[in-house]
């Protein structure tokens, strides 16, 4: 079976929306994070809301409805953390993850980039290949929707090829004619 991982910054929107696609259709996934904190809308831009990596959805969702239960609601903060305590316990920081996975999805080109160079540092001792594929998705909730059906669309295809390395590249062609999303690629090693 596949191994994939989905990955944003704060692992609370667009890879928990890709998270909760996937696994609805059965697939082997795990989501994850590369920023140095967990950070939400605040009451104002200023004052971002910033949790620590483990902290489970659970308890922010409880302190963002102790803060301002109608902003949170408003803006669709709690609703999005509802889906992610429904998928997970918290959210998880990629680079705290030794788990080797054969394909991972980026939301962003920052996160590709941050992800390329983590797998780039653990050196690739054991000589697995993972190939690596940037989404870009922007950070709202009707985009994630929209990116996961691309990363499903990219899971279905890479599931049903008998020969990845040989397919990879016009899966990427494909899906990218096809669907609305601007797509990276890369193979790294484990």
């Amino acid at each position: 079976m596949v191994k994939f991982a989905v990955i944003c910054a704060s692992n609370m929107n667009r890879s928990m929306e890709a998270h909760y696609q996937l696994k609805k259709h059965g697939y082997n996934i795990q989501s994850f994070g590369t920023g140095s904190a967990v950070r939400l809308p605040g009451p104002t831009a200023n004052q971002p809301n910033i949790y620590n990596f483990g902290t489970p959805y659970n308890k922010i969702h409880s302190d963002l409805k102790t803060q301002d239960k109608a902003l949170y609601t408003r803006n669709g903060l709690l609703m999005m953390l509802d889906r992610n305590r429904n998928v997970k316990a918290a959210p998880q920081r990629f680079h705290d993850d030794s788990r080797p996975f054969d394909v991972i999805f980026t939301c962003e080109e920052r996160v590709f980039d941050a992800v390329c160079e983590e797998l780039l540092a653990r050196a690739g001792v054991n000589s697995r290949p993972v190939h690596v594929i940037n989404v870009d998705i922007e950070d709202n909730h009707k985009e994630s929707v929209i990116g996961a059906k691309t990363i499903l669309e990219l899971a279905r295809q890479i599931v049903a090829s008998r020969d990845l390395e040989r397919d990879m590249d016009f899966i990427i062609e494909d899906v990218q004619t096809r669907m609305p999303h601007r797509l990276l690629y890369t193979m790294a090693f484990y």
